[in-house]
């Protein structure tokens, strides 16, 4: 390697991408553009970037096979800052995983960590959170686990994709640890970026995540907070923001269940009263004329609530309604979100300040692309969101949330009760 890439390579490791740019902004060897790709992508011309990076791994082509992988893992990174989640090609998450068996195989560890760090950050965004674990904790070909040692701006990384795990699945004594090693990396590297990731990363744990609706009133809740009442023994907790009943311990997820979910958050919000019947179907079905028909709906949604919730807690039917009665003696509360809104989830992922498109927010909600279209037109007419670009190359971005985190209602994985 001549002394003008190594020196760009040296400034691009420091995160001085136009100090790496002055020395090879005139040439067109491959290692010159894969260099200028990723300069171009540390100062956010990521179509650049990506243009570069393609024009590099042609060049190097076949015969080697270790640059040309380092490319594919370069525009990877490069694609999911454009929030493109999809993945096909030369970007896709098949082509980067055998791009981190090829680095691996060639001896070349820390590259081919950066692609485990990509996937599984990618993994991160669509929920799919054990999946990302699993990618951190061993190669999912050969079970090589993750190295001890590693350059301090790639471990700095590493701890911060672990501490956004802990802190999606609320193990708040993992992510303060995880952000520790985040920091002394982050110092030691000397990138500023990476330290203010950190430190935006510690602030998250002293916002609030949430808004405890009880009996006595409304309270703010951080997410520590917010684990501890999951956690407790002594309170039946309805989770809004994750769509779950808990209590000691015990989750019921009922993310894909909405209708069930309406009827226990609507029991849960008058507790300890009674719901009337009329009430409640106008609230669950979204109707202001009820008949026998819904009537007769309701009797069965609310057997199968009463099957489902059975081991934490019952609904008893009144004269003219039903009413929750947790078992144990437990009291109810409400976990709502920290900001209302059928949107919740949508500007949660937009809180990122990143440019999304519709088929990546709809791939990692788990919607069709016609629902969330309907969505961002609601938020636009409100002013909560705003496109930019056109035709298929149109993305959305929303302002940052300033006050809480929206960690609680970031789109997560969850299985079937």
């Amino acid at each position: 390697m001549d002394s003008m890439i190594s020196a760009a390579a040296r400034a691009l490791a420091g995160g001085d991408a136009l100090t790496a740019l002055q020395r090879v902004a005139l040439r067109d060897d491959p290692p010159a553009l894969a260099l200028r790709g990723i300069a171009m992508a540390q100062l956010g011309e990521h179509p650049r970037a990506r243009e570069l990076l393609r024009r590099a791994a042609r060049a190097f082509g076949a015969h080697e096979p270790v640059a040309r992988a380092r490319c594919v893992v370069a525009e990877a990174e490069v694609a999911l800052a454009q929030r493109d989640l999809g993945g096909d090609g030369s970007k896709g998450p098949a082509a980067l995983l055998t791009a981190a068996h090829t680095l691996q195989a060639h001896g070349d560890t820390t590259n081919a960590l950066q692609a485990r760090l990509v996937a599984a950050r990618r993994l991160v965004l669509l929920g799919r959170l054990e999946e990302a674990s699993d990618m951190l904790a061993a190669h999912p070909a050969d079970g090589v686990p993750l190295p001890t040692h590693l350059p301090a701006p790639l471990a700095a990384v590493a701890a911060l994709t672990r501490a956004e795990l802990a802190l999606r699945a609320l193990h708040i004594d993992a992510a303060h640890t995880a952000l520790q090693h985040a920091e002394r990396a982050a110092q030691h590297a000397g990138v500023p970026a990476l330290q203010a990731e950190v430190a935006h990363a510690r602030a998250l744990l002293a916002q609030p995540a949430a808004r405890l609706l009880a009996p006595g009133g409304e309270q703010a809740l951080r997410l520590q907070d917010v684990a501890a009442l999951r956690a407790s023994s002594h309170t039946l907790v309805v989770d809004v923001c994750r769509h779950a009943v808990h209590a000691g311990g015990v989750a019921l997820p009922l993310a894909r269940r909405p209708v069930l979910f309406a009827l226990v958050r609507a029991l849960a919000q008058a507790w300890p009263d009674a719901v009337d019947r009329e009430a409640l179907i106008a609230s669950v079905f979204r109707t202001r004329h009820p008949d026998e028909t819904h009537r007769a709906r309701l009797r069965v949604e609310m057997g199968r609530l009463r099957k489902l919730i059975a081991p934490l807690a019952g609904a008893k039917a009144t004269a003219r309604g039903f009413v929750l009665r947790p078992l144990g003696g437990r009291t109810v509360a409400v976990l709502a979100p920290p900001v209302d809104g059928a949107q919740g989830a949508l500007l949660a992922l937009l809180a990122d300040g990143a440019a999304w498109s519709t088929s990546a927010l709809a791939l990692a909600l788990g919607d069709s692309q016609r629902t969330v279209q309907r969505a961002l037109a609601e938020l636009e007419s409100k002013g909560q969101v705003r496109a930019i670009g056109q035709a298929r190359a149109r993305r959305w971005v929303a302002a940052p949330l300033v006050g809480f985190t929206t960690i609680l209602l970031l789109p997560t994985t969850q299985p079937n009760p």
